[in-house]
């Protein structure tokens, strides 16, 4: 949940709410209004009943607000769209002055806990690309961690890179391709339909390329991995144009885990990698 608003919603009371509303001009029942849209978040809907009776009384709307957890609420889709509502309700209740004030507090609460989100007017989540890589890693983990192989492979491969930050030497850049690359065929070989062995192969069964050419991309990039000299293979030492240094741990890192999402299969929501889960 790092970097998501679930993650810190306990923080929102106090870098939010309580300085938005905490002003002369505020009227006493904002938060039958807050809590009418943060009930539709909830991962139990309150009654009817239940609704109306906290929407009609203005204190116990904010004893209410003020008590839900992160337990209580559906997910980060549905909080997003939470933040976005209540903008409205306050552009409905106090117009500008209010919406500016809370537009600048969801501002600052996104950059003081680094979340994967730019805030547009008048008042729209937008998901950062350095957002959505972080949470495709993060969903890889949670695949990973749901069966022993993947697990095992996808820590050699974070291994390899924490060894990088004392040797950055060849040698090790190589050692960190190779591992990512045999999570990716492992990952592969886990996909409906897939019987081969090999991540040339597994490219050929998956199903999921929208274009041969971007089919194509990820064999060469399997090919590389197996022709240059020491990462997959002895390779050909004659195609090798120079030592392999970061710029290629960073490129293959960030381009091998771009395809994780054709070779999982149905495993990795890109939809939920995008907008949260």
């Amino acid at each position: 949940m790092r970097g998501e608003f679930i993650g810190v919603w306990s923080e929102t009371w106090r870098e939010i709410w309580l300085p938005l509303t905490d002003h002369e001009d505020v009227p006493e029942d904002i938060f039958c209004d807050l809590y009418r849209e943060l009930a539709k978040a909830m991962k139990a809907l309150p009654s009817a009943g239940n609704l109306a009776d906290i929407i009609e009384d203005p204190i116990q709307s904010r004893m209410t607000f003020e008590a839900i957890t992160a337990n209580d609420l559906a997910g980060e889709r549905a909080l997003v769209d939470f933040f976005e509502s209540a903008h409205d309700a306050l552009e409905e209740l106090r117009g500008d002055e209010l919406t500016n004030r809370y537009f600048n507090l969801l501002t600052a609460f996104i950059d003081k806990f680094s979340l994967r989100y730019d805030l547009r007017r008048p008042c729209t989540l937008c998901p950062t690309l350095p957002g959505v890589f972080a949470s495709l890693v993060r969903d890889l983990r949670v695949l990973a961690g749901q069966d022993a192989h993947l697990d095992a492979l996808m820590k050699e491969f974070e291994n390899a890179v924490r060894d990088l930050r004392h040797d950055c030497s060849d040698g090790r850049i190589k050692t960190c391709i190779q591992k990512q690359v045999n999570l990716l065929e492992a990952i592969g070989r886990t996909a409906p339909g897939v019987t081969g062995t090999t991540l040339g192969a597994i490219c050929n069964q998956v199903g999921t390329w929208p274009h041969e050419k971007l089919k194509d991309a990820m064999k060469d990039l399997y090919g590389f991995a197996c022709d240059y000299p020491g990462i997959r293979h002895g390779g050909t030492p004659a195609n090798a144009l120079r030592a392999v240094d970061m710029r290629d741990m960073v490129a293959m890192s960030i381009l091998l885990a771009g395809f994780t999402p054709y070779l999982s299969g149905n495993a990795l929501d890109a939809d939920v990698v995008y907008r949260g889960g």
